[in-house]
């Protein structure tokens, strides 16, 4: 019995699968290795109390509230009912955005005794929301260079 053609087709399953083409997110490129610049308009800030916190993503892993998995992530001034996050040094790629208005900085989204959110809250592309944070397909967006700007919208709940 010849095992070539179920070799070669095992090592080419594999071989797609451990592709980027199966990545959630693909991971961002190396053209134009850290040459970009994002910059994330934030608007429906309920009141000026704490800052903005706002996290990239690459991929799936930690989406939509592990700071620790995210690509990366920073706190910003809020101005009156705005405030503006600025990532440079990107390489341009796509990257999922959440951002949160950290009230009390604690650097968390803080919930109540029922898991619902108490702060403000906010992702790429201002998907609808209902009671889970979207996939985290529909908060990604294409970052090429010099330089990507997208607006944010806040939810609170």
């Amino acid at each position: 019995m010849n095992l070539w053609p179920r070799r070669v087709l095992l090592t080419c399953a594999s071989m797609l699968l451990s592709s980027p083409l199966w990545a959630t997110t693909p991971a961002p490129s190396s053209d134009a290795e850290g040459k970009c610049s994002l910059i994330i308009h934030v608007t429906g800030f309920r009141n000026t109390k704490g800052a903005l916190g706002a996290e990239l993503f690459t991929s799936s892993a930690g989406w939509p509230e592990d700071v620790d998995k995210s690509y990366r992530h920073d706190h910003f001034p809020i101005e009156g009912d705005h405030a503006t996050a600025h990532f440079d040094h990107l390489p341009a790629g796509k990257y999922a955005i959440v951002v949160l208005h950290d009230e009390n900085e604690n650097k968390k989204l803080d919930r109540n005794i029922f898991m619902v959110p108490k702060e403000g809250f906010g992702f790429a592309n201002n998907p609808h929301v209902l009671l889970a944070a979207p996939p985290i397909e529909k908060a990604t967006i294409s970052v090429t260079c010099p330089s990507t700007t997208t607006n944010v919208h806040l939810i609170y709940k």
